[in-house]
């Protein structure tokens, strides 16, 4: 009998989920992070309307943009949950037996535990449960987002003093203050990433009449966006179609515009980071003060972001050890820690 449990729970390998809106990533029990892929699936529906996957990840996200009409370049995510439950359940089944077949358990089902923005409502919580098993999880934990980066992070969650977390993703914003393992005040802004991408092509097609998608996009905003000034300017050269025309257009973009575009964007976040200091109990307040405030999340790593939040809250500014990765490995740390899973796993 001690044998076959052992077997058992040896195969049935447990997961840990970031399913990010812009991507996913999956940490195996023992192994770290296995997957690190966008949250894009590529589908094709056939004659009765069935969806055939063609390309899940960084080759379906290759294909954003570029489609013919038959086929389809879906991000399953909005915002921080599904918008598109039978893609998301295609995509996820597709992480889950990718990590099977390279670890050797096709049979065996695992439990998964899954980070969740703090906001999300009982009918997203179900959508993303009933998700996960339908794809292959014979248990399934949800927890929230700003308590998987605080522990990915490695702050002390557990004591009875303030750790103020800002985790910046794709869909959303998580604004939290945690205590005793416990989240004294959180709130879910959908402002992040994918609103910066939104706010580029806005700029260009109102001032310029030009048309980008939303990978040229973010390639503005890695190479040339930020918060705050810059010691050397940037321009970078953009590649679109003219509105009015109809033809391709080139033009050069500088850092300044669209440092300018983005402004919307983070000073929503920085307005829901004072609404946050406003509801910290005086006590929490003060630890606040002395240990700052912790970014996670890779909207975080915009340039001068830091900076910004800085220079706008008087408050001291730390980047978790590894932004990308802490909700992740916070999430991944659940599997050793059942007893805390069960204290903070939502219902």
């Amino acid at each position: 009998m001690f044998g076959r449990k052992k077997l058992s729970n040896w195969f049935a390998e447990d997961l840990a989920i970031d399913l990010g809106t812009a991507n996913t990533l999956v940490f195996l029990r023992e192994a770290g992070i296995v997957i690190r892929e966008p949250s894009v699936v590529a589908v094709k529906r056939d004659q009765r309307g069935a969806l055939k996957v063609l390309a899940v990840g960084r080759e379906a996200k290759e294909m954003v943009g570029k489609t013919p009409d038959t086929i389809m370049a879906i991000r399953p995510l909005k915002d921080g949950v599904i918008s598109d439950f039978d893609v998301a359940e295609q995509m996820l089944r597709h992480f889950i037996q990718h990590v099977q077949q390279r670890q050797g358990f096709l049979r065996f089902k695992p439990r998964i535990v899954i980070a969740v923005p703090s906001g999300i409502t009982q009918v997203e919580k179900r959508a993303v449960r009933e998700s996960a098993l339908s794809a292959g999880a014979r248990e399934v934990f949800l927890i929230e987002e700003p308590m998987a980066a605080a522990i990915g992070a490695g702050l002390p969650i557990a004591e009875p003093s303030g750790n103020f977390v800002v985790d910046i993703g794709g869909g959303t914003t998580e604004v939290a203050v945690l205590s005793m393992a416990g989240i004294v005040y959180s709130s879910s802004l959908r402002m992040a990433g994918d609103k910066m991408d939104e706010a580029i092509v806005q700029y260009l097609k109102q001032k310029y009449n030009l048309l980008i998608g939303e990978r040229t996009a973010e390639e503005l905003k890695l190479n040339i966006g930020s918060a705050a000034p810059r010691s050397q300017p940037l321009q970078l050269e953009v590649k679109g179609r003219d509105q009015v025309g109809g033809n391709p257009k080139v033009l050069l973009v500088n850092d300044e515009e669209i440092r300018f575009c983005l402004k919307e964007v983070y000073d929503s976040i920085v307005h829901a980071i004072r609404v946050a200091l406003e509801q910290t109990p005086p006590e929490l307040a003060a630890d606040i003060i002395e240990k700052g405030i912790v970014l996670a999340g890779g909207g975080s790593l915009l340039h001068g972001m830091d900076v910004l939040l800085r220079e706008r809250t008087g408050l001291p500014v730390f980047y978790a050890e590894d932004p990308l990765d802490a909700v992740v490995k916070g999430t991944g740390a659940m599997l050793d820690q059942m007893e805390l899973l069960a204290s903070i796993a939502l219902d």
